[in-house]
């Protein structure tokens, strides 16, 4: 496994505790809360976690108020802690873990939701003369937040608190936010998100996560994508990690063992529902991703009281 840490975060600023503070308030216990802005999250969780919680993360950025988190993509590991953003460009199917959490400090995380068509826009005013080429394509990264954009940030939850103005005023502050992530030192990576291939992977990403269930032909996908199948293979893993097959096996596994945990569905019915043709493959494969068989896990898990834990839609 990769493990991909960024250097220590400095010293909280005054900046981070009043958005600490904002989340403390839009977030007043445990779990995700959406604020009257779309598409702006309040993350609270007083708990570190005892288990990877696997699910789908929507193209966003997260910055970390308080506490840390590791967050895995395939093989790779990310670290992040206080002040330190993670940007998703795509929507990657990921594993999650809250290192540092307690009920006098508890993990706190801003979310923002990428209105691609949006970001689109405000990459062609950052970047007029087109996106220069980096080496590193990845659709996931973490990065320092910087004083500018934690300062945003904030300003744009205490927006939340006021309906009417927040109507009026949140879309520039979220235009904000974005421009500075893309006149940063890493403007160019989210940037990427704009380019040609990006948008045709990003294609390929939506229809395997609307269609996880249905047999993948590469040379289709290939075409939806009009790009050659080694050119397709290239381009989604130096985004993604992970081949479309693995991406699409990812999510169905991850859907599996949320039907068995949330509506008591046995192993063989939820290994039909998400598309696998044989019961044997599914075992195998849920065994090679989770740690154990479909049936163990379940009993491991509701055993451990962690059946409304372990999976997540973001």
């Amino acid at each position: 496994m990769n493990s991909l840490v960024p250097p220590p975060s400095p010293p909280a600023t005054p900046a981070l505790a009043r958005l600490a503070g904002l989340l403390t308030a839009h977030a007043p216990q445990d779990g995700s809360f959406q604020t009257c802005i779309p598409g702006v999250h309040a993350i609270r969780a007083s708990n570190t976690s005892t288990e990877l919680v696997h699910g789908l993360h929507c193209a966003a950025l997260c910055i970390v108020a308080q506490g840390a988190k590791t967050v895995m993509l395939g093989d790779e590991s990310y670290e992040y802690d206080p002040s330190r953003m993670m940007i998703f460009s795509l929507d990657l199917p990921i594993a999650a873990m809250i290192r540092q959490a307690s009920v006098a400090a508890p993990y706190l995380s801003f979310r923002l939701d990428f209105d691609q068509e949006r970001l689109s826009e405000l990459i062609l005013k950052a970047y007029p003369d087109g996106v220069p080429a980096v080496p590193d394509r990845r659709a996931v990264y973490v990065a320092q937040a910087g004083e500018p954009v934690i300062d945003a940030a904030a300003r744009l939850l205490t927006l939340a608190s006021q309906p009417e103005e927040a109507e009026l005023l949140a879309p520039l502050a979220m235009d904000e936010i974005v421009l500075r992530l893309l006149r940063g030192p890493f403007g160019a990576r989210l940037a990427q998100l704009g380019r040609v291939e990006s948008h045709r992977i990003g294609k390929v990403v939506d229809w395997i996560r609307r269609n996880f269930d249905q047999p993948i032909r590469i040379d289709d996908m290939a075409e939806l994508a009009h790009m050659s199948t080694s050119s397709l293979h290239e381009h989604f893993k130096s985004l993604t990690s992970m081949s479309p097959l693995q991406f699409q096996k990812t999510l169905r596994l991850q859907e599996a063992r949320r039907l068995m945990l949330s509506t008591g569905m046995d192993a063989g019915l939820a290994c039909q529902r998400v598309g696998y043709a044989s019961p044997s493959q599914f075992s195998r494969e849920y065994a090679r991703h989770f740690g154990s068989a479909p049936t163990r896990d379940m009993v491991r898990l509701r055993s451990a009281g962690l059946s409304e834990a372990v999976s997540f839609t973001q």
